[in-house]
């Protein structure tokens, strides 16, 4: 049996320190009877590997009109809290859908009113670079291979001794620090 994956990328012209994409949230559905698509609302959403659940905040409740489920407590920067857990559908980008979730509602900083934690990225493959300066993020459902860097060694890289270009003590740091390497890593 062939299994059909649905992905989607974001490119950023530059390294991108946030990792962000539009998501649409509706109320929940089953596959068979999808709402019409005057009825999702479009947000933007930060993915964060860090974050054990996907986040909503009030204007997401407000604009799609949903009810509370149920509450729990939840950890934040600021401690523990009570917050109200909803029962959602995720849009995300290339017909990716998460037909029912559930959600936290909390507050998010920035321009972001949903957070996708790893509730939502442990359904797929999620993979981030940042080759030439550029950070890339891929990610697809279902999971459908692994995604093993040590094995998949580039031509450029030997295998054992993994020999870097030289580096003067002058030159720019290559990890992108903006200092010299002896006052970074040649220290």
């Amino acid at each position: 049996m062939e299994i059909k994956a649905h992905a989607f990328n974001v490119a950023y012209n530059g390294i991108s320190p946030v990792l962000k994409s539009e998501v649409h949230i509706t109320a929940p559905f089953e596959l068979t009877n999808p709402p019409k698509e005057t009825d999702r609302k479009q947000f933007i959403a930060i993915w964060d590997t860090g974050a054990t659940n996907s986040v909503i905040t009030q204007k997401v409740v407000q604009d799609c009109g949903l009810s509370p489920i149920s509450m729990v407590k939840v950890q934040t920067a600021s401690g523990e809290a009570l917050s109200n857990v909803y029962l959602v559908s995720i849009w995300l980008p290339n017909k990716v859908i998460i037909p029912q979730i559930r959600v936290t509602e909390g507050t998010i900083s920035g321009d972001a009113e949903v957070l996708i934690g790893m509730d939502i990225i442990t359904r797929g493959d999620f993979a981030v670079t940042n080759k030439d300066g550029k950070t890339n993020f891929s990610f697809r459902v279902p999971s459908i291979e692994c995604i093993d860097f040590v094995k998949q060694k580039p031509a450029s890289i030997q295998s054992g001794d993994q020999t870097l270009p030289k580096v003067g003590r002058n030159d720019p740091c290559p990890c992108g620090s903006g200092k010299k390497y002896k006052k970074c890593h040649g220290q």
